[in-house]
């Protein structure tokens, strides 16, 4: 099994530490060499204070933070976890995943979302509650963009009349798409426009705040998949193929250690057999060498039982 390991581009109170270009592409040469398949980072590019002050947190542009690490790797894929397709235009946003999938030489990962802070949309000026419509259509949209030829439709807020937009990410169906979310339309619409489904791990206390229905045990994902399965069936798609995303059970982005290897490979078999295919995780750190450090760790201790799983 296949691991992403998140850069912490959050911690803009450590920028010097954690976010420049060569904090960034050391971070990312650290977790190639460890044996990582991917890193992933997130995307806020507006939050709301009262987020802010409740244990949300900053980020960096995905794609900047991306092709930096990019650039201090060869075979690292880049992985958005997530993008959130209703803040931007689509084919903004197609533009900047060819650029980065085909300057990476095809690496990219796009995990997207349809998002769930209302302050954040209303900064951007997007209406929270056309972002499902405009998630949908931002995913057809990017990939007619994506075929090189000449795109002609309107969208809600956009009326192509005849665009071309160059270059083309490496492959001609585009970087594999991953639809987070963890509601049964996020499920439909990874199996019916995307090649895979990156659900998070939800207490109920959450559900309301994030806008998207618990997910606490590995029954709640196992019957997510189940459904996905379903509702493949009833629209004649083959999931050969699909990835499922997930967190080893019992972690999270915030950990303070890294995990015993046994611990996360007991998760990582128990995860697949309940079909997950893939795993995302993050490694504690509070400076770069101590992150390092863990990273070198995890590579050495943790990696080598989950990827034989």
């Amino acid at each position: 099994m296949r691991v992403s390991l998140g850069l912490p581009t959050h911690r803009v109170d450590r920028f010097d530490e954690f976010c420049t270009g060569p904090a960034i592409g050391e971070l990312a040469a650290a977790a190639e060499a460890a044996g990582f398949d991917a890193v992933f980072v997130t995307d806020h590019p507006a939050p709301g204070d009262a987020w802010l002050q409740h244990g949300g947190h900053h980020t960096l542009d995905p794609f900047v933070a991306l092709a930096f690490a990019a650039a201090a790797t060869t075979t690292l894929r880049l992985h958005t976890n997530l993008l959130v397709l209703a803040y931007r235009n689509p084919f903004l946003s197609a533009k900047a995943v060819a650029t980065l999938d085909a300057a990476s030489g095809g690496r990219v990962i796009l995990g997207v979302g349809a998002g769930y802070l209302e302050p954040e949309f209303a900064a951007l000026g997007v209406d929270f509650d056309e972002r499902n419509d405009l998630t949908d259509e931002a995913i057809v949209t990017m990939k007619a963009v994506w075929t090189g030829d000449s795109v002609a439709t309107r969208g809600r807020h956009f009326d192509a009349i005849g665009n071309t937009t160059w270059p083309r990410p490496a492959a001609a169906s585009g970087p594999p798409i991953w639809i987070g979310g963890n509601s049964r339309r996020a499920i439909r619409r990874a199996v019916e426009l995307a090649d895979g489904w990156s659900p998070m791990p939800n207490p109920a206390k959450f559900s309301k705040r994030r806008h998207s229905p618990p997910l606490e045990t590995v029954d709640d994902l196992r019957a997510g998949i189940e459904y996905a399965h379903s509702h493949a069936a009833s629209v004649g798609r083959d999931l050969a193929g699909f990835d499922i995303a997930f967190m080893p059970m019992g972690l999270d982005m915030s950990s303070f250690a890294v995990p015993p290897a046994g611990a996360v490979e007991k998760s990582a078999r128990e995860l697949q057999d309940a079909g997950v295919t893939y795993l995302v995780t993050g490694v504690p750190g509070e400076s770069r060498a101590e992150l390092l450090a863990n990273i070198e760790r995890y590579g050495a201790d943790v990696l080598p039982g989950v990827t034989a799983v």
